[in-house]
Formats: structure tokens, sequence, C-alpha cells
């Protein structure tokens, strides 16, 4: 796993590549390389930072050169062994064991062609000499980031963003519509960026970039064609053995010649994946983490530790336990720095500190249960959903007689929180309303009215544009499957947006590499394969992978209620973050700008502290956009200016 950068017909490209690559000094300390060329009328410049995970001798070494050819690239290539013993039976001679060799020699072989054969996270930047061409390319399910920026006949790209704003001298613009979504969403979709000028090479594409100044676009994989695909295989009567597709992709995301590590929170997807990998590395180690006694009562929390400690038991699992305590609010500045964009999910601090513990002890790469609950129906809002439905054939007096009691009763008081009535009020919140709607409310932060009541008026019709692009991309489906229409949009836009975003940037803070073997392309058919009936069961969700997962691990760790990788933000808000939020509401430059409007800030922060409403996630996001565009607009994070 690396940084990539590069320029290619841009002004002081050699002195811009150099700055992109410094930026991203964190993704690769093992080592760095620089390319040039001529590139038509102009010249193009790779840059790579390293981190040594396949391959560690220097024939690993990027920028590679080979015959012409010149790879800057950033992933794991987890079929590389088949595909080089494919290209050598072919004739390919290679120098070294890397998998980035592998890529390079494929796509001499195949060219694009070979992009539907790479199974792994990637994303990388290919030159060749002889035609002047240079092809960006991002990996089917998005994993892996690349940005670009274009100026005149020229582009940049970065795999961060902060980097293509250093390297810029600060002159890109806030986009306040992605703002906007990012208050919708608290995070910015994959779709658009944080900076008006800049963006997000989509999943599953290609970019070709000639030397007379034409572009050229292509997509090797669609997930909604996979979809499609899965639902006819289920028609067919096909069954796919989900328990050896989930084991396989494990294996394969264990090829490694440094230490591996798991994320094991002791809920389902981490315990099945570390079991399997325990399975096949004896004395694996794994890492979770715990919150303060008082703060994880205030949020009636359960002991994740219990069974994380029991599944580590079981398997032989050397474990190492985090404890997050408050103090860990400093990180804020810095969490928002390396996510590159505003992103109000308080799980990128988790994922930092389990990566910066794990790589003090020594381990470059761990996996994750990431995935799971999107493509197969494993969060509250799938079940939710599927609830309202027969929940809108109850006597409309009948309901409104239950909203109007439920809205009168507390979320907290001084002394915990009650999560059953915050449920009950975020259900209410969205039960009633047409499918594409409800689930949108179901998961993000504020209705339309509300949104509205917190931004300048001015934004009145950008509100609307980013609510029509939900319903349009929710809706672009041929699926008769309301739950895997669920999936599917999660797989397109929550897990891109926001899932794979913030686990990348916070893992690569701490220079380590996260692995997440249920976003891989066969799984991903394997999941869309499977009826909705068979992943929401009674109100069991992710029942085919529980009943997967039952082959290794106990019914006491399946069947457990589904905890989150997350962080007690009432508990905090009412108390370590209490001033932080008022200073930000009364003296904030998003508030002080006209962004946000204060009176409307006041009373969520009034109602929250009420015990009435739970804003805390709302009030957390408002906090890391605050930070972030104070960054942004001065120039002490990344670089840039604010232009409305």
């Amino acid at each position: 796993m690396c940084g990539i950068a590069g320029t290619y017909r841009w002004p002081d490209g050699k002195v811009v590549t150099d700055r992109l690559t410094d930026t991203l000094a964190h993704r690769g300390p093992d080592g760095a390389g620089r390319y040039s060329h001529p590139a038509g009328d102009g010249e193009v410049h790779l840059g790579h930072r390293r981190l040594a995970i396949i391959d560690l001798s220097d024939t690993g070494a990027q920028p590679m050169v080979s015959g012409g050819l010149v790879l800057t690239y950033n992933g794991e290539l987890y079929n590389a062994p088949e595909l080089r013993a494919e290209l050598v039976a072919a004739g390919v001679r290679f120098r070294g064991t890397s998998d980035t060799e592998v890529v390079l020699e494929a796509w001499r072989r195949w060219g694009t062609d070979c992009l539907p054969r790479l199974r792994g996270m990637f994303a990388f930047g290919i030159f060749d000499e002889r035609t002047g061409e240079l092809v960006l390319v991002r990996d089917q399910l998005g994993i892996k980031p690349l940005f670009l920026l274009r100026r005149g006949g020229g582009v940049a790209f970065a795999s961060e963003l902060k980097a293509l704003a250093v390297a810029t001298g600060g002159s890109l613009q806030v986009d306040h519509a992605a703002l906007v979504a990012s208050l919708l969403y608290y995070w910015v979709p994959d779709s658009r960026c944080a900076f008006r000028e800049a963006e997000k090479l989509p999943p599953g594409s290609w970019l070709r970039c000639r030397p007379d100044g034409r572009e050229e676009r292509g997509r090797f994989w669609n997930l909604k064609d996979v979809a499609v695909e899965g639902q006819e295989r289920a028609r067919s009567g096909e069954r796919p053995d989900l328990a050896a597709v989930v084991e396989e992709s494990t294996r394969r995301h264990l090829l490694s010649d440094v230490p591996v590590a798991t994320f094991l929170s002791g809920g389902l997807d981490s315990s099945y994946l570390t079991a399997l990998a325990a399975r096949e590395r004896p004395g694996i180690s794994a890492y979770t983490i715990g919150f303060r006694a008082e703060d994880a009562r205030f949020e009636a929390m359960p002991d994740d530790l219990r069974y994380a400690r029991q599944v580590a038991g079981r398997f032989g699992v050397d474990l190492h336990e985090i404890e997050i305590a408050p103090d860990v609010l400093d990180l804020l500045p810095q969490m928002t720095y390396h996510l590159d964009e505003p992103i109000g999910d308080p799980a990128a601090i988790n994922t930092f500190l389990i990566c910066s513990a794990a790589r003090d002890a020594g381990v470059k790469v761990m996996l994750s249960g990431m995935g799971a609950d999107e493509l197969f129906a494993g969060y509250r809002k799938h079940l939710a959903n599927l609830i309202a439905l027969r929940y809108q054939r109850v006597p409309r007096p009948l309901r409104r007689g239950l909203s109007r009691a439920v809205d009168r009763l507390p979320v907290a008081t001084a002394r915990r929180g009650y999560r059953s009535v915050r449920f009950a009020k975020r259900f209410l919140s969205f039960a009633d309303l047409p499918e594409e709607t409800a689930f949108r409310r179901s998961y993000t932060m504020y209705d339309q009215d509300e949104l509205l009541a917190l931004l300048d008026p001015d934004l009145a019709g950008t509100v609307e544009d980013v609510l029509t692009e939900h319903a349009d991309v929710y809706q672009d489906n041929d699926l008769d499957d309301f739950v895997n229409r669920m999936c599917l949009g999660d797989a397109r836009m929550f897990l891109p947006g926001l899932n794979l975003t913030y686990t990348d940037r916070s893992s690569m803070a701490a220079s380590t590499e996260v692995r997440v073997p249920y976003v891989d392309v066969e799984v991903v058919r394997a999941a869309f394969a499977v009826p909705g009936d068979r992943k929401i069961v009674g109100r069991q969700g992710k029942a085919v992978l529980k009943e997967a997962a039952t082959s290794i691990l106990p019914r006491e760790i399946v069947y457990r209620p589904k905890g989150l990788f997350s962080a007690p933000l009432r508990a905090w808000m009412s108390r370590d973050l209490a001033p932080l939020v008022r200073e930000v509401v009364h003296d904030g430059v998003l508030v002080g700008s006209g962004f946000l409007r204060r009176d409307a800030l006041a009373r969520m922060v009034a109602e929250d502290a009420a015990g009435q409403r739970d804003f805390s996630k709302h009030l957390w996001h408002v906090l890391t956009l605050e930070y972030w565009y104070r960054g942004a607009t001065s120039g002490s994070g990344p670089s840039a200016r604010s232009s409305a």
C-alpha cells in the first residue's frame, strides 16, 4: 500500500509532483521515487511513496520502469500468483516477486482488458513512453482513492486531496455544494469533491490522457450490472456457497511478506474474519477498542470486549485492547486534516488509534470486516425500512397517536441516555415516507426542511440538487428486490463515500494498510446472488452470513446483538465537548461566513442538552466541518480559499 502522485503536461510539473509526493509521505515511509519523461509538448512526472508489503527488496520499488512502461501503483493484487503464472507461461520473465510487476506486465499484454481480471484494491497511473499516453485507473469498488485536477490541457493526480491542495498553492475553491452534501450524509459522496476543480476518478473506471490534450474514459466494471446478474442467478435457483467464498477471500487477503493482524470488535463480521485468519495463521494478532466505563454506561453500549476476548481465547488470537478516553479529542484537528474532506464519523478516530497501536507493534497490515453490513443488509436501517412497509398498513389515527406519544419522551437524562427512545424517534421520522425518501432519511442527518433551516437561504437550490442526486442513484437499478435495492444503494454511495474513505485515510495516517475481504469482487457477486428474504429473516439482518459463520463461530457470537464501531458521542457532547460546541455555535467561521445559521444551531444544542432530541451526531459533524473549513480557508490544513 502506498501513495501515488503525478502530473501530465502541467506547468512546473516536476516541482508540483515533488510537493504532491512529499505530502503523501505518511502513506509510504519505506521509500520514495520519482520519474520524468517528455509527453507531447510537455512532460510527465510520476511520484511514489512506498509502504513495502510484498517483495520488500528494491525490485518492488516504484515508479517501476520496464520496457517502455512506467507504473506508479497503490494497492494489493490478491490474484497476483495466478496472473503471474499465466504470464510466465506466455514467456514473460519477472525480475522480482511484487504484485506491482504483475500489474505492469498484465497491462503490457492485455492493456485495459487486463482490468476486469485484477482482483484486489488499487489505484494507479501507467505511462507508455512510446505513445506518450498516461492512463489512470481505480479499482472496481472504490477501495483505493484517486483524486484528479485539470488545468488547461494538463492533469495532476494524487492519492489524497490534501496533496493537490498543497501543491497548487492554496488556489482551490471550497465547493459549498459538497459541504451541503456532507451535512446531509455526514460525509461527501464519491460523486462530489470538497474543492471545486478537483474530482474523484469513479470506481471501476479509467481515464486515458493523450499528448495532444485529448482524453478518453472507460468503465471496466459496473456494480449495477453485477447486481442484475446476481438477481438472475438467484432466479435460476443458484445458491452460492457463501462460507466458501468468504473463506477463500480471507485466505487471499492474508498474502503478505510482513505480519498481518485483524480488527476484532467482537461482532459477527470481524469475529468471522479473525477466526478464518487464525485458522490460516495460528497465533495471529488482533486489536480491539473499549471506552471508559462511565461513557459506556451513559450510552448503554454493549460489552463488546467480552465477546472479543471470547473469540480470541477460542482461536488462540493474541488480543490487544485499546481504551479510547475523551483526551483522544485532541486528535480532532489532526483527524480532520488526514480525512481530506469533512467526515463526521467518529469511527475514524477508532481506526487511527488501532492502526497506530498495531504499527507501534510492528504490524503493517490489518484485516477489517468493513462492507459486510452494506452487502448483506446488516444495518438497523435495513430492517427498519422493511418494518416500515408493514407499519404503513397500521391505521393512520393510531400512527399519529403513537408518534405524538414518542415525541414527548426524552432521549436522555443527566445520568443516562435512552437508546430505545432514540431508535423509536428515528424510526418514526421516516416510517411513513415513500421508499427512496424513507431509505435516505433512515441514515442521513436531516430532512429537507431541517437542512434548509440550518443553511444560508441562498443554498436552497443546492439542497434540492443534493437530494435529487440521491434519488437518481438509488433509483438507477433494475432490481425487484427491496432489500437488495437498499444494499446496492449502500454499495454505491455509503460504502465508497464514507466507510472505505475514512478507513483508507485513518489507516494510512498511521502508515498502515487495511484490507477488506468482504469488499471483494467475488464476495460481491455472491452477495447479490442472495435474495433479500435470505438476508433479512424475521428480525435478523445478515441472516445468510450468520448461517455461513456458524461453520466456525459459536452461536453466542454469531447471534449476539449488533454492536457499533463508533464512540459514546452523547457522553462526550454532554461533558467534554460542551464548551467547544458553544464556541463553534457562537463564534465559528461557518456561522460567521453565513453558511450555517446561528439560531438553528443554537436550537439543536438546546434540545440536545435538554434530552428531548439526540443531536450528538449532528453536532459532532458540525465540529468536524468547522475544523475542516478553518483549515481549507486559512491554509493551516488542506490549503485552499473559499468561494460561494
